[in-house]
């Protein structure tokens, strides 16, 4: 192929210096371009001096030989990218061996590559299925193996090296590299996960442990969080090495300095190290850890305050515990946090807490935190999302007692007006009673509407799809748009909530319609005067034309068909009036005047058509 790119650039057809760039791009037989991505070279054209290339999006595309040796960059054959091009059959069934695939993909980025990157090239067309498992197995087995460095942080690139280091040997070279204990920390679980490969166990703890000291006795005072937190590491790895201790900082020393906040150390901690840091605290602390885990409950997140209630209840202080949640809620001193896992809890243990208070206490912490709004709106989210919660809150209440947090509830700040009419609803719904006491239009949903039965059916069907199909439907995609993760950043998320408050407030509006509704037949109504179920001929005094209107019920205006509702203003100005009368009405801003020539008994089987 060279020879045929030196004749084409002794003929002037490219330049001298794009000949062995070329030769290597039709020798690779595959490419890359900055924009276009990977692309795979179907021919090569001397006579026209161009390539034609398959680049994703673009099959079959014509590219000139200059702007080729200056744009792309040959991928060799045995590239992670050209062998999926040219035999993705085999790069999948070489999956089942996973080193294999992961030294393919690490050789053909220059030996190291992200644990980003390995997925990227192998997902979705290599591995099909549950790549998070099979990368599982795949750092595993890196692991045991003696040519692969595998780094604590997924930032870091996985490294292959042609020549073997033992498991003992890798793992002391990262942790002597480590910077800083928190990055060793995370070396000695790798150690201590490998305990069983290593070659000198006592060796390995022995050096891991003396640096480990030195760095607990810097860290003590300044940092005891972290201090802990190496000497829980520290401890797994003598017990699992079998490394007698020595002469050097314990967690009772950290536990017992002055000045030590046990709250805001505990969520430095990270949250798989809670119960062990809580243990820790109770061993060390026998005569006052119950009262210091009571008090510290309120103000640590909602993870931790599980935690902490886990172990009085299993240490059989359950009664000591229910007695300051009593307490934190009845006085509305209760936070966000510790409202949150309570009322996710809802067990049977807490039953005779669980009650209106708690739905008090909430709108009192939320309107604390107002300007905390990640504590608040964890809650708040939680409180809508909920659809039991306010319902089982009120349950056994006392009706006056369901008055008074329903309007403490209509004048919260922390909820909008689609989300408050939400939870009225579901007030409403459990406790009809608090109907009067939802909105300022009370006096007027009490007044009945007069409807046709037809329009009552039809409006109860658009209730049923709503309530069995629409909101179900709606639910379905929250939870599927939650479990995408980040919900500020979440757009489907905020879409289906989006959708979600449109559909409660159709469905409120529903109810309360539905609630005033009084099907009627209209059948045999009075001539005497107009009203529902009459067909009012009448003559506009200004034009002199003659109108003909039948008036039904409140839902059955048909305009094109002269069908209106006795509620609009051309019915409202006719209504009670007799033949002969005059009346006037607005309409579309400007004034009409009629004058009731004749008035007629409406049937169903002969409805009427408009004559204006």
């Amino acid at each position: 192929m060279k020879a045929e790119f030196e004749k084409l650039a002794a003929s002037g057809k490219i330049e001298g210096r794009h000949v062995e760039p070329l030769t290597h791009l039709a020798e690779a037989g595959c490419c890359t371009h900055k924009s276009w991505g990977f692309g795979r070279i179907k021919t090569v054209d001397t006579v026209f001096a161009r390539f034609t290339i398959d680049f994703p999006g673009k099959p079959g595309h014509p590219m000139d030989l200059s702007f080729c040796a200056e744009s792309l960059k040959p991928v060799p054959k045995d590239h992670i990218l050209a062998r999926k091009s040219t035999d993705l059959n085999a790069v999948r069934h070489l999956a089942a061996h996973h080193l294999d695939l992961i030294k393919m993909v690490l050789n053909s980025f220059g030996g190291k590559a992200t644990a980003d990157q390995i997925q990227s090239v192998l997902t979705p067309d290599v591995i099909t299925e549950d790549y998070k498992k099979w990368w599982e197995t795949a750092k595993r087995e890196m692991k045991k193996d003696g040519h692969f460095i595998v780094p604590t942080k997924k930032t870091e690139p996985v490294v292959f090296q042609s020549q073997e280091t033992s498991v003992q040997e890798r793992l002391l070279t990262e942790f002597r590299a480590a910077k800083g204990l928190k990055a060793r920390i995370l070396v000695v679980g790798e150690i201590i996960k490998s305990v069983s490969d290593l070659k000198d166990k006592a060796a390995t703890a022995n050096e891991v442990i003396t640096a480990l000291n030195t760095d607990i006795a810097a860290h003590q005072r300044n940092q005891p969080a972290v201090a802990l937190e190496a000497i829980f590491s520290r401890d797994e790895l003598r017990a699992a090495t079998g490394v007698p201790a020595a002469d050097e900082v314990t967690d009772a020393q950290v536990w017992s300095q002055d000045g030590i906040r046990f709250g805001p150390l505990l969520e430095l901690i990270p949250s798989a190290k809670h119960h062990r840091a809580l243990e820790s605290f109770k061993k060390t602390n026998p005569d006052r850890w119950v009262e210091v885990l009571r008090s510290a409950i309120n103000y640590v997140s909602a993870k931790l305050a599980r935690e902490i209630a886990n172990l009085l209840i299993e240490n059989g202080k359950l009664a000591e515990l229910k007695e300051s949640l009593a307490k934190l809620i009845n006085q509305h001193s209760a936070s966000t946090e510790l409202l949150l896992w309570f009322s996710r809890e809802r067990t049977e243990d807490f039953v005779d807490i669980l009650g209106p208070e708690v739905f008090r206490a909430m709108l009192t912490a939320m309107e604390r935190d107002q300007f905390n709004e990640k504590r608040s709106n964890r809650l708040r989210d939680f409180i809508l999302e909920d659809q039991a919660l306010i319902v089982e809150l009120t349950a056994t209440a006392d009706i006056e007692v369901v008055k008074d947090l329903t309007r403490a509830l209509q004048f919260s700040p922390v909820f909008d007006d689609m989300d408050k009419r939400s939870l009225l609803a579901r007030l409403v719904k459990a406790h009809p009673a608090v109907q009067s006491l939802i909105t300022g239009e009370q006096t007027k949903q009490e007044t009945g509407l007069l409807v046709s039965w037809t329009s009552l059916e039809r409006r109860r069907l658009e209730y049923q799809d709503i309530v069995q199909k629409k909101i179900p439907a709606n639910s379905k995609e929250i939870a599927i748009a939650r479990s995408y993760g980040d919900l500020r950043e979440n757009h489907e998320y905020k879409a289906a909530k989006e959708t979600q408050k449109i559909l409660m407030r159709q469905k409120e509006d529903l109810e309360a319609a539905l609630l005033r509704a009084r099907g009627q037949d209209f059948t045999n109504a009075s001539t005497e005067v107009v009203g529902p179920g009459t067909i009012v001929h009448a003559t506009d005094l200004i034009s002199k034309q003659a109108e003909t209107f039948t008036i039904l019920g409140a839902w059955d205006s048909d305009p094109d068909n002269g069908v209106i509702s006795y509620l609009t203003p051309i019915a409202m100005a006719m209504l009670n009036h007799k033949v002969g009368d005059e009346v006037e009405y607005e309409l579309h801003g400007q004034k009409r005047h009629q004058r009731i020539e004749k008035i007629e008994a409406w049937k169903m089987e002969a409805a009427p058509v408009a004559t204006a």
